[in-house]
């Protein structure tokens, strides 16, 4: 009886231990540098097996520029609204990372940076934008 019980044991333990792995899927905040003041809430999702994201909410911001859009964008982007757009566009995943050239879109130039995301933890995403050697990462946190 006792094999049996340290046998569930143990087949439950596996089972948590690989149930842990989490998605970067799913609703994320963004925050002003420095600042626990909320920017945005980013939609992270997966298509053909690549990663996307796009922000579908701003806050602490005027009405303008709620409303912006894309100025500087070179491609079909150009003149859309920021809100509903895609700025994160096919990374492919490698191993626990996503990464990609030219998959990062920064609105406010228009600009396009290689890209690498993942999961510090099950509630923050790491998201890093390169511009050759130099990189920038920023941390989202998992929306409840």
């Amino acid at each position: 009886m006792n094999t049996i019980k340290y046998f569930l044991i143990f087949l439950l333990s596996i089972t948590s231990f690989i149930g842990f792995s989490q998605s970067v899927e799913g609703i994320w905040e963004t925050y002003y540098e420095g600042t626990d003041k909320i920017k945005s809430d980013v939609k992270v999702y997966t298509k053909d097996g690549k990663l996307y994201a796009k922000i579908i909410k701003f806050y602490n911001m005027s009405e303008a520029e709620k409303n912006a859009k894309c100025l500087k964008c070179t491609d079909y982007r150009k003149n859309q609204p920021i809100v509903g757009m895609v700025f994160m566009n096919g990374l492919v995943q490698s191993d626990d990372e996503w990464e990609g050239d030219a998959v990062l879109l920064d609105p406010n130039n228009g600009k396009e940076y290689d890209g690498l995301v993942w999961l510090e933890n099950e509630n923050k995403l790491a998201v890093r934008g390169y511009l050759g050697w130099l990189y920038e990462t920023k941390y989202w946190k998992r929306k409840s």
